[in-house]
């Protein structure tokens, strides 16, 4: 636990240097006249991003999301975070350490995410809870890095090892392993940028100090390693490495800092984008946004085009070839081929690090070259992904945000999972804030994000009242409160699914045409209690998915509509409702039943059966499908003959086996004979699976036909497979050698194995045996099943 007096002592330390007052400025996108950073950008930027302190939510989604995560966060005890760190530093810890990933590898790495959500909620609310926890933590942190005495502090297994290693030029990775460490650099990046935003929106200076020791170790660390071992550094996932480099360049001044940031800089990825080419097929989508977004942030400091190149080419490439329909992208982590997403809708979709992320980026795009097209993007990722991978009831977070037809979402547990989606949901849901309004550089207003809110705007001596119940009503209304008449242009962003809009200022129709920025503009001068009202007519409409114009997703207004189809899992061959309507306007295949909750029915237009929809960031626990199949009657019809067939041949599958397991059942398996070596179970895509891992097997027996042949069909899973080589044999004697890495898509793979007559004659019995080859794993194994002739 915190002692109470270390808190007060430490909070008192810290306002005796810094008025507390004082806001912070955002640490990813520059403020206006940032006093704090010593490199300006030296490009000119177009807009600049509001402190968190001057923005305040008023009810809403996103207020209630940010109040339960608030309270998630204050539920987490700052001592279990710190365990690693105080027993690295030959401390004696103060608790225990968390389960889940703060337990493995990447140990540590939520201590940063922590570090910087109570940093952001503490500018946002003032609560003083978060100023001592944050105050508390960085105390700790001080006391470890005086007890290494080299700079770094980490909880990483066998860091020391690891860093010494990489400091001689003996580095070994695979992707997602370092000299044996999983993502060591993944941990560093986001402890130090933990300490900058500390520093940044709590002004605590002795953050910003050990995050100086932390990159100047970083420095020494690789001074000496040239250009060919550093970039096999950069095989393995590094996060924001370079972002926090570059960041801690601006506030510094220390050029050192921005040479250390181009050692983070992979030119396997980098390079080709710069040059607009996608590269991204089958690469991990997390691994990619930070790279991309330390060279935004670089590019605003030092006006580097190439970096420039790289931020915006990668952005269209994402968000146009690579996106689904909730604005998250990749399918189990990774990217597929650019519009190549109909067979890719999983459990796994949409890993929400990834939209945290862009949306960051989006953040540095829109700085330099403000559009209503990057704000598009942001709203629709806002809503319908960042939004909607919260459980409202308890705060707790999604992984993956599934887009499976008839999937479920699966949250967090509060103490023992600690994910990377968990570190950038502490941040996710106290940051709504951050974006609604930017200010001009010639003095003017954005209203980006039709968020219930209230913006002081200090230097203009006005505060702006934005007040809806948007989505469900399509009118939101300003009121500017000021002391004296003040000017400026009120730019207010044209939503792209906005039909004709319509503003009246104090009761009078005013301008309804757009710039090229996207933006309605509104130029005078404005007096107390002027009133805004802005009109942004909503209707349903959808959005197929790239490769396949009759698998669409429907929308209304910014909110993507699920369809809740309860507590039992839909059958996965034709239980998901459908669409079967002759209508071609969308507006005619639901009719509205609650106007204030948004919820919808399909009446008569799905089969086989009514269904409910409401908006996908209000889904919780029930099987939903958002993508759905819409059929024209005749269609309908040929759809239905194709479900018979299909029905028919699994009939005949069934008359023709001998045996089956179901596999992570413990009486199959008794009743089959189950064993293994370094086995293990665990359950994915609404299945239970088997693998022998490292080098291990897993057996079973099967009953044959004495008299005939017999195939063999094993289902397994596609993609990310890698280290899935193994051999198949029939009592000890080799059917085939399996490699699943060859199964490239997110799908189950049914794979049948012709087993010689030989074999089986005269057998009613036999043993299946899958092994693993050296250092793979053998699996997983979804289901296993032996057919006759």
């Amino acid at each position: 636990m915190i002692n109470k007096l270390t808190l007060i002592a430490a909070c008192c330390t810290v306002s005796a240097f810094f008025n507390l007052d004082y806001a912070a400025a955002q640490s990813y996108v520059p403020e206006l006249n940032d006093s704090r950073m010593k490199i300006k950008p030296t490009i000119q930027l177009q807009a600049y991003s509001f402190d968190l302190q001057d923005v305040r939510l008023l009810e809403s989604p996103f207020k209630q999301a940010m109040e339960k995560d608030a309270a998630y966060l204050l539920s987490v005890e700052p001592d279990r975070l710190l365990s690693g760190f105080r027993s690295h530093s030959g401390l004696t810890p103060k608790g225990k350490m968390y389960g889940g990933w703060e337990s493995s590898g990447l140990a540590g790495h939520t201590l940063g995410h922590y570090l910087s959500a109570i940093s952001m909620q503490y500018a946002s609310s003032r609560n003083p809870q978060f100023l001592e926890r944050v105050n508390y933590i960085v105390k700790e942190l001080k006391e470890c890095q005086v007890a290494r005495k080299t700079g770094y502090i980490g909880a990483i297994p066998k860091e020391d090892t690891i860093w010494a290693e990489i400091k001689k030029g003996d580095i070994r990775s695979r992707g997602f392993d370092l000299n044996g460490g999983w993502s060591p650099w993944y941990t560093v990046h986001k402890v130090m940028a933990g300490l900058l935003d500390a520093y940044l929106y709590c002004n605590n200076a002795e953050a910003l100090n050990i995050c100086k020791g932390m990159g100047d170790w970083t420095g020494e660390l690789l001074q000496n390693l040239n250009d060919e071992q550093i970039q096999s550094m950069l095989l393995c996932e590094y996060g924001g490495m370079a972002e926090t480099l570059v960041n801690l360049y601006a506030i510094t001044g220390n050029k050192a800092y921005l040479a250390t940031s181009y050692k983070f800089y992979d030119k396997r990825i980098l390079n080709p984008l710069s040059e607009n080419k996608d590269i991204l097929p089958g690469k991990h989508s997390n691994t990619q946004i930070p790279k991309v977004i330390a060279s935004a942030r670089r590019y605003e400091l030092t006006g580097e085009k190439k970096d420039e190149d790289i931020s915006v080419n990668f952005w269209n490439i994402i968000t146009k070839d690579h996106s689904y329909a909730t604005g998250g992208n990749s399918n189990y982590e990774y990217l597929s081929e650019p519009d190549k997403l109909n067979d890719k809708l999983t459990e796994n979709t949409t890993e929400t690090c990834n939209t945290y992320n862009m949306l960051k980026l989006t953040r540095h795009l829109f700085s330099v070259n403000p559009s209503a097209a990057l704000m598009d993007y942001y709203e629709k990722a806002l809503y319908n992904h960042i939004l909607a991978s919260q459980n409202h009831d308890d705060g707790m977070m999604c992984y993956f945000v599934p887009l499976r037809m008839g999937g479920k979402k699966e949250y967090s547990s509060p103490f023992d999972t600690f994910t990377c989606c968990v570190g950038s949901g502490m941040e996710n849901h106290v940051k709504y804030n951050e974006s609604i309004y930017y200010r001009g550089n010639d003095g003017s207003l954005y209203v980006n994000l039709f968020i219930p809110s209230v913006l002081t705007w200090k230097e203009k001596g006005i505060t702006l009242t934005q007040q809806n119940n948007f989505p469900a009503s399509d009118v939101t209304t300003f009121v500017i409160n000021s002391t004296k008449p003040v000017n400026f242009a009120l730019k207010i962003r044209k939503p792209k699914w906005a039909g004709n809009c319509l503003i009246k200022v104090n009761g009078k129709a005013g301008i309804t045409t757009t710039n090229e920025q996207g933006y309605l503009v509104i130029n005078r001068l404005w007096k107390n209690n002027d009133k805004i009202e802005f009109v942004t007519p909503e209707s349903i409409y959808t959005e197929a998915i790239p490769d396949n114009i009759n698998r669409k997703a429907l929308f209304y207004g910014p909110v993507l509509l699920a369809g809740v189809l309860g507590n039992a899992e839909p059958d996965p061959t034709h239980g998901v409702p459908v669409f079967v309507i002759s209508e071609t306007d969308p507006a005619k295949w639901l009719k509205m039943v609650d106007q204030k909750s948004l919820a919808f029915t399909t009446a008569e237009s799905s089969q086989p059966a009514e269904v409910k929809l409401i908006p996908f960031n209000q889904t919780k626990n029930e099987y939903y499908s958002v993508y759905w199949d819409v059929f024209t009657p005749a269609n309908w019809a040929i759809q239905q003959k194709a479900y018979d067939a299909e029905k028919k041949k699994q009939q005949e599958l069934e008359v023709h086996t001998t045996d089956m397991i179901r596999l992570g059942e413990m009486q199959p398996e008794r009743d089959h004979n189950f064993t293994g070596q370094h086995e293990t179970t665990g359950e994915d895509h609404q299945k239970k699976w088997r693998m022998g891992e490292d080098g291990g097997y897993i057996s079973y027996e099967m009953k044959t036909d004495p008299n005939t042949h017999h195939t063999l069909i094993n289902t397994y899973w596609g993609m990310d497979n890698r280290g899935r080589i193994f051999d198949i044999l029939v009592d000890g004697v080799k059917l085939a050698t399996e490699d699943l890495n060859k199964y490239k898509e997110s799908r189950f793979y049914t794979i049948s194995y012709d087993i010689p007559v030989e074999f089986t004659k005269g057998k009613s019995k036999v043993t299946i045996k899958l092994q693993a080859k050296p250092n793979n794993s053998a699996g997983p194994l979804y289901g296993s099943r032996m057919v006759k002739d």
